[in-house]
């Protein structure tokens, strides 16, 4: 089991270096920032931008991977983000994680004054912005001049440009969000790795009884594409607005060994704030930290 820290961007750098160099040093495999303009219960609190954080984080440390959690379509076009991930995961020596997602209805989805899109609409903007990642972080700009060129229903380029030899090869790992069939039936076809927070609005035995569900359905739906279930990791978010996971080393330790039973091979847990949500003491994170590193 690998284990991931969210780093909510909230705090100034001066502050926020001293968690992602920690994150580091206690032993996590990956930590992440949200790909939010603002986000829920935080929107009118401080909150900085996803690319420029990771970039610091990327200099800051220098093993731990280092991840959005999850893009969104909402507010970005594939080419320009394509460049900027390739430039962070060239900074940190091949170190970036790519976490996408179809974008929520939210702040996010009505900043930049877009319609509100159906459910299908998203999807389909969802397969399209992913496509276009898959494609472009894969490419390399030779010397010569290399271009890419795409005409969708969303998104539209000419003669794209990269940033030249991917860092990784044969890209940054796409590691795709998703719980409803669609949305899993993408993760099969492009994931390098499906990561899931669970449904929402649960108690905690409902929500992982649904967890184990959406598991068997990502097994049928790579099945379907011919891939064996084994080959893909699985991350799970553990932490929601009511339930934070790591409010005792014990429950973040029972909800590790039961992710684990379920066949994921990640989990994911929250920097704890002071308070509101993810509230926590930074000494369980510690000792929660010390029985895994």
């Amino acid at each position: 089991m690998r284990h991931g820290i969210v780093i909510l961007p909230q705090e100034p750098w001066a502050e926020a270096r001293r968690k992602w160099e920690a994150a580091e040093h206690l032993g996590f495999d990956h930590a992440w920032t949200y790909d939010h303009l603002s986000w829920r219960s935080l929107a009118d609190q401080p909150w900085h931008a996803t690319i420029p954080t990771l970039t610091a984080a990327a200099l800051a440390t220098t093993t731990i991977r280092l991840g959005t959690f999850v893009a969104s379509p909402n507010f970005r076009h594939p080419v320009p983000f394509a460049k900027e991930v390739a430039t962070v995961d060239e900074i940190s020596g091949g170190r970036m994680l790519l976490g996408v997602g179809s974008g929520g209805t939210g702040f996010d989805a009505f900043v930049l004054g877009q319609p509100e899109y159906t459910p299908r609409q998203r999807h389909e903007r969802y397969v399209e912005f992913v496509a276009a990642l898959d494609e472009l972080l894969r490419f390399e700009t030779p010397g010569s001049g290399g271009r890419m060129s795409f005409d969708g229903d969303w998104y539209t380029a000419h003669d794209a440009r990269m940033v030249g030899e991917p860092a990784q090869h044969p890209r940054v790992p796409l590691i795709l969000a998703a719980n409803g069939p669609k949305g899993l039936a993408l993760v099969a076809e492009r994931g390098d790795a499906w990561v899931t927070t669970g449904p929402e609005g649960k108690s905690e035995e409902e929500w992982w009884r649904a967890i184990a569900a959406l598991g068997a359905r990502l097994d049928d739906a790579l099945a379907t594409q011919g891939r064996d279930p084994q080959t893909l990791d699985r991350y799970l978010s553990l932490d929601s607005e009511s339930t934070y996971f790591l409010e005792s080393v014990q429950k973040f330790e029972d909800a590790a060994g039961r992710a684990a039973s379920l066949g994921f091979t990640d989990v994911i847990t929250h920097w704890p704030r002071p308070d509101g949500v993810y509230a926590g003491s930074e000494d369980v994170l510690v000792e929660a930290a010390s029985r895994f590193s």
